[in-house]
């Protein structure tokens, strides 16, 4: 009997053992940038964003003045690095990230890591910049039928996997249709059908860049100015990381 109860003891031990640790593998630990790379509300934006999806996405600031910095030791805990918006000097952020950073990032990306370029972040991606595409990148604004003629706040009519969604945009780029980017994926489009979000390959990793801001919460609408009922109505967030997860 006490060799029973002993055997049913550690059973369930084992047991338990094994639920603790699919738990932990279905956690995805995400990094965002928080820095002059980028504007403060885009980072804590992001961060928030990406929590409200539910409990299995952990999420930690990282920078120069984070309790991490970025280097490869600190996103070889991380599943995921995003790098969000920010404003227009693009060559400005490259050198506030700096070269450091930016060989951690190319190597953490190369080596199966999944990257996630906001705007601004989608623009440090490109061939000029961090290097994780083989396109240059360029703003829509100005594109022909695009809908916005300045570079002011304001929302723009996209499609996501065959649904109409409005979404704020901030002078972000499109994405050249005829890439010959490994893996290059259109994931939205513009109203104009210029690609409005894609999804490519670097190495082992994944790579994902969007032009408008999916993440954008109320709280952006009304201090742009901008009416809430132009908020997207499907959870683009969800879709972005699902698309980087695939």
């Amino acid at each position: 009997m006490f060799l029973y109860l002993i055997g049913m003891l550690w059973t369930l031990a084992v047991a338990l053992v094994a639920v603790s640790t699919a738990r932990a593998s279905d956690v995805v630990r995400v990094a965002v940038y928080r820095g002059p790379a980028a504007c403060e509300d885009c980072s804590q934006t992001a961060k928030q964003a990406i929590e409200r999806l539910g409990g299995h996405y952990q999420v930690d600031f990282v920078g120069a003045h984070e309790r991490r910095d970025i280097t490869a030791n600190t996103l070889a805990r991380y599943d995921v690095y995003v790098q969000p918006g920010g404003g227009q000097d693009i060559p400005g952020a490259l050198r506030a990230l700096g070269e450091r950073r930016v060989t951690a990032i190319r190597e953490f990306v190369r080596h199966g890591g999944r990257y996630l370029g906001l705007c601004m972040g989608a623009y440090l991606a490109d061939a000029s910049n961090i290097g994780l595409i083989d396109d240059d990148l360029d703003a829509e604004v100005g594109r022909p039928g695009f809908e916005a003629d300045t570079i002011d706040d304001q929302a723009v009519d996209t499609w996501w996997h065959g649904r109409r969604n409005s979404v704020f945009y901030q002078d972000g780029p499109y994405f050249p249709a005829a890439s010959a980017s490994p893996g290059y994926q259109p994931i939205a489009t513009y109203a104009n059908g210029d690609v409005a979000a894609a999804r490519y390959r670097f190495g082992h990793g994944r790579v994902l860049l969007t032009g408008p801001h999916p993440e954008a919460d109320e709280t952006w609408f009304d201090a742009a100015g901008i009416p809430l009922e132009r908020m997207p109505r499907d959870d683009l967030v969800k879709q972005v990381m699902d698309s980087l997860g695939d």
